[in-house]
C-alpha cells in the first residue's frame, strides 16, 4: 500500500488517512453510530438543543448571548455520541453555575425530545406516505455500504446515543433495520445501564474477538474514542448533513474527530469499495 497521499488520490470524494492508519485484515465486526452517520432524519438537532439551552440558562451581567451560545454549543458537541441525558446533565450544571435551580436532567431530555419531534414529524410522514425515497434521509451511499458489508459476511451493530425506541423506529422507517439482525441499541432512561463503551466491551467478549478486529463508523467523539481505546479501527464520517451528497466534509467534525484518534475521515460512503480494499489491504 502507498502512503496516505497516494492512497487518497484513488478516491473520488474526501478520504483522509491519518498518519497512524494501518490496514486491518482481521476486521470481523462493524459498529455504526446512527444520527449523522447513517440517518439524517434528525438533521438540525443541535440547533433545537441549543435554542432550548439558551432559553433555560439564566442570563449573567456582562456576558453576551453570543458568548453563551458558543459555550453551550461547545458543551453540546463535545458530548455528541453520548446518551442525550449527558448533555442535559451539563445544562443542569451550567444553570447551577448561574445561581439557578435546575430541573432533573430527564425532564430536560424529554422536553428536548418533544421539541425535536415537532421538527421531524413532517420527515417521518413524508417517508411513511411515500412522498420521498428513504435514501433522501440517509447519508449518501449508506444503503449500498450496508449491503456491501453484509455481503462480506460481517455482523453489524447499530449503537446510538438517541433513545432506543426512536432509533429502532427510524431504522425501520429508513429500511435499514434488517442489516443489523436485531442488534440495534440506544439510550435508556437509566443511563448507567447503557453506553457505547459497555456495548463495545460486550461485543468483544461475546464474540471472543480482540479489539483490533473491530471497525466503527461514527460522526461523534464517543464512538471514535471508545473504538480506539480497545485498539479498533475508527472511520470518522464527517458528514455535511445540511448538504448531503455534496462530497464535502463538515470541517468542525473533521478536526475534532481526527483530534480524538480517527484513522480515516470520509464525507459520505461514495467510496466504500476502495475504502474496503484499503482497510482490508485487498488492492
Amino acid at each position: 500500500m502507498g502512503g496516505p497521499v497516494e492512497v487518497e488520490a484513488a478516491f473520488s470524494g474526501h478520504a483522509e488517512f491519518a498518519p497512524h492508519f494501518k490496514p486491518r485484515k482481521t476486521i470481523s465486526y462493524v459498529v455504526f453510530d446512527f444520527d449523522g452517520t447513517l440517518s439524517l432524519i434528525r438533521q438540525g438537532w443541535p440547533e433545537v438543543m441549543l435554542l432550548m439551552f439558551v432559553e433555560m440558562l439564566p442570563r449573567k451581567d456582562g456576558v453576551t448571548v453570543e458568548s453563551d451560545e458558543q459555550m453551550l454549543l461547545d458543551d453540546i458537541m463535545k458530548l455528541n455520541g453520548k446518551q442525550t441525558v449527558y448533555q442535559m446533565m451539563q445544562l443542569a450544571e451550567r444553570i447551577k453555575e448561574r445561581g439557578g435551580e435546575p430541573k432533573e436532567p430527564l425532564w430536560y431530555k424529554h422536553e428536548y425530545h418533544r421539541r425535536l419531534d415537532e421538527r421531524i414529524q413532517s420527515r417521518h410522514r413524508r417517508i411513511e406516505e411515500g412522498a420521498c425515497v428513504e435514501d433522501e434521509f440517509l447519508v449518501f451511499g449508506a444503503r449500498y455500504s450496508l449491503e456491501k458489508l453484509k455481503s462480506l459476511g460481517l455482523p453489524m451493530c447499530l449503537a446510538s446515543g438517541t433513545d432506543e425506541p426512536f432509533v429502532k423506529r427510524e431504522a425501520a422507517l429508513l429500511g435499514i433495520a434488517a442489516y443489523f439482525d436485531g442488534r440495534i441499541y440506544g439510550a435508556l432512561d437509566d443511563h448507567k445501564s447503557f453506553s457505547k463503551k459497555i456495548l463495545i466491551e460486550r461485543i468483544l467478549r461475546e464474540n471472543n474477538i480482540p479489539g483490533e478486529s473491530l471497525l466503527s463508523f461514527g460522526d461523534g467523539y464517543v464512538e471514535i474514542e471508545n473504538t480506539k481505546e480497545v485498539g479498533g479501527l475508527a472511520i470518522a464520517v464527517a458528514s455535511n448533513e445540511a448538504n448531503n451528497g455534496s462530497g464535502k466534509v463538515d470541517e468542525w467534525k473533521r478536526k475534532q474527530l481526527l483530534g480524538v484518534g480517527a484513522d480515516v475521515v470520509i464525507s459520505d460512503y461514495r467510496d466504500i469499495d476502495p475504502l474496503i480494499d484499503v482497510v482490508w489491504e485487498r488492492a
